[in-house]
């Protein structure tokens, strides 16, 4: 086990040269918030979820703010929550629908690496649940099917890395980013 303060050996070399932010997208129930934990620690760099950021600007959950006002409401308020950020040395756990704000993620461009977690659609099933009580932005009636088709695109064509996590323990995800990161 690392102490909390030492970096990870694969990841002693991840230091992109302008952009030192690490930025997670991909699907709920990807693993963005627990990966970006342990890689925050691994890489000795702070962790920030956006999703958090956005309850705590709006003090209620994310899950009130689509059944008050809709999923659109939720996208206005992660994409102004995104463009706020002015962060280094970080790693960013976006939310599942940061990838509809080209303005966003141009600004998340600038100062990081956008990583995307490729998880198969089997297991986000598997892992999500019920994914209506779950704070999710889509459309009324959309399936995670459609979702998931949508998105895909959205997150292959933003991200700088794919890592595809689907089999993979949350320790091996941060190790396949880092030692990617590294051969840079």
């Amino acid at each position: 086990m690392l102490g909390s303060g030492q970096k990870h050996p694969e990841c002693l070399n991840v230091e992109p040269e302008t952009k030192s932010n690490i930025v997670l997208v991909g699907m709920p129930g990807a693993g963005k918030s627990t990966v970006g934990v342990i890689l925050a620690k691994w890489t000795a760099r702070d962790f920030v979820d956006t999703d958090v950021l956005i309850q705590a600007s709006q003090q209620r959950s994310l899950q009130d703010i689509v059944d008050r006002e809709g999923y659109l409401a939720l996208r206005r308020v992660e994409e102004e929550v995104l463009l706020s950020l002015n962060l280094a040395n970080h790693v960013i756990a976006t939310g599942g629908s940061a990838v509809y704000s080209g303005p966003a993620m141009m600004h998340l461009k600038k100062s990081g690496i956008v990583v995307f977690l490729s998880v198969k659609l089997a297991k986000l099933r598997e892992r999500l649940g019920n994914f209506g009580t779950r704070g999710i932005v889509r459309r009324p009636g959309q399936t995670l099917e459609e979702l998931f088709e949508e998105r895909d695109i959205l997150y292959r064509r933003c991200a700088d890395l794919t890592v595809h996590c689907t089999d993979m323990t949350h320790e091996e995800v941060c190790q396949e980013i880092c030692a990617r990161l590294a051969g840079q």
